[in-house]
Order: structure tokens, then C-alpha cells, then sequence
């Protein structure tokens, strides 16, 4: 028979699993600072307009714990597939390590979903943006797949991983935040399944990574075939990147 307290406990899970999804959507579609706690309760059917703050806190603490309801199943994939590369020295193996995780976890959300226009949203603004780079460096398998990673790519000047870790973080959000919308508002994609959109973007990236380096005075690239500053071997053979993606 159930207790008073454990009837109670579920009824407080129930109402904050309605505040994080009614969040998670309104945030998606409208921003995080537009979108007010009343809004949020009334989205999620709460008579009481300060339910939101009464279970999160700050509108910090929401947002994190929307992202921590995702993170789990993201994490479990993510090292199912770390367990398979293990040892490989292939760049795409360890992109595809940081991709397919997520887009895995949105194609089994069904749709619509709005968690990748909801980390679109996130990205904007640098101290939200601060709370996703927190979680993801608590995340025990992409710190291992950041480390396999680096270990087979080539020696890239410091700026240049700095400038090809941003275009890789941002072409990942932008890009499944795209699909996303597309499929909620019944509009044609490029690809037809999130598998595909997957392929497509880990194709970009391993070629991204691996693309040539041009001379920049104003970046401090070195010349190619000339060691660079920090001592890394000629520019386009293989080395040990000592940074991490992001």
C-alpha cells in the first residue's frame, strides 16, 4: 500500500517533470530571458505561479536541470560506443563518438523535440552557455573521448584547434537545432532520418579537423611544412594534440 510520503514524493516528481518539459519548450521557442516563471507554471498546468521557483531555485538552476535530464541516456550511448573504438586511431571513430550520442538521444525523443533548439537558445547567452560546458566536462565518457580523440589527431596550431573546436560545437547545435524546427513544423530536411543528419555532419567535421592550415600572421599559424611555435612537428603529419575540443 502506498504511504502518505511516497504518494507524496510521486506527485512532486510528476510536477516537476511537467515544469522542466513546459520549460524546455518555451525556452526552445521564445529564449530562456524571454520566458517568464507564470508563463512556465501555466504551461505546465500549476495553479501556483511560484511552483517553479519552489522546486528549481533561479531560472540558472532550471536550465540545469533540464540539461541533466538528457545527459544521462546521452552518457550511457556515448560509452557504449567509446567501448567499441577503444584504441583507434581513426579521427572519424571519435567524432562519431561525439555526435551520434546526441543525435541518437533526439531521434528517441520522437517529435517534435525541442532540446536541440533549446541548446541553440542556451549557446546565445555565455553564462548559460557556462552550464553546459560544466556538465559536459562532469561527463566522465567525453572527457574519454575528447582524450582519443586528440591522440589521433594531427598537430594543429593552439589558435586553430581553439577556432575549429567553436565551428565544430556551433555547426553541431545550429545544425540539429535546424532539423529540429523543420521537423515540427512538417518542413522538408536534407536528410531523412537523424542517422543521416549524423553521417552528414561527422563527414564535415573529420574534414574539418583534418583540413590543411594556412598561413596567418595575424593568428600566429606558421608557415606549412615549418615547425610552429609551441614545437609541433610539420604541419599535416601525425602528432598528439595536448588541448581539448572545446
Amino acid at each position: 500500500m502506498m504511504t502518505g510520503r511516497t504518494a507524496r514524493a510521486e506527485r512532486v516528481e510528476v510536477t516537476r517533470d511537467h515544469i522542466l518539459t513546459a520549460a524546455e519548450r518555451l525556452f526552445a521557442e521564445h529564449g530562456v530571458f524571454s520566458v517568464s516563471n507564470r508563463q512556465i507554471s501555466e504551461a505546465a498546468g500549476q495553479g501556483n505561479t511560484a511552483a517553479v521557483g519552489y522546486h528549481f531555485g533561479t531560472k540558472t538552476h532550471l536550465v540545469q536541470a533540464i540539461v541533466r535530464k538528457h545527459s544521462e541516456s546521452i552518457e550511457r550511448h556515448r560509452a557504449e560506443m567509446l567501448a567499441a573504438v577503444e584504441g583507434s586511431g581513426d579521427v572519424r571513430d571519435w567524432v562519431s563518438c561525439m555526435v551520434r550520442p546526441v543525435t541518437e538521444h533526439l531521434a528517441r525523443l520522437g517529435s517534435p523535440t525541442w532540446y536541440a533548439r533549446f541548446l541553440a537558445q542556451v549557446g546565445t547567452d555565455p553564462a548559460l552557455n557556462a552550464i553546459t560546458a560544466e556538465e559536459s566536462r562532469a561527463s566522465p565518457s567525453l572527457q574519454r573521448n575528447i582524450e582519443g580523440f586528440n591522440r589521433c589527431l594531427p598537430a594543429l596550431p593552439p589558435a586553430v584547434r581553439t577556432e575549429r573546436g567553436e565551428m565544430m560545437r556551433q555547426l553541431v547545435l545550429h545544425a540539429c537545432a535546424v532539423r529540429e524546427r523543420a521537423l515540427a513544423e512538417g518542413a522538408p530536411t536534407p536528410r531523412e532520418s537523424w542517422q543521416g543528419t549524423a553521417t552528414g555532419l561527422i563527414d564535415a567535421l573529420v574534414g574539418l579537423w583534418l583540413a590543411p592550415v594556412t598561413s596567418d600572421e595575424t593568428t600566429g599559424c606558421p608557415e606549412p611544412g615549418n615547425p610552429d611555435k609551441t614545437g609541433h612537428p610539420e604541419l599535416g603529419k601525425p602528432g598528439v594534440a595536448g588541448q581539448q575540443v572545446s
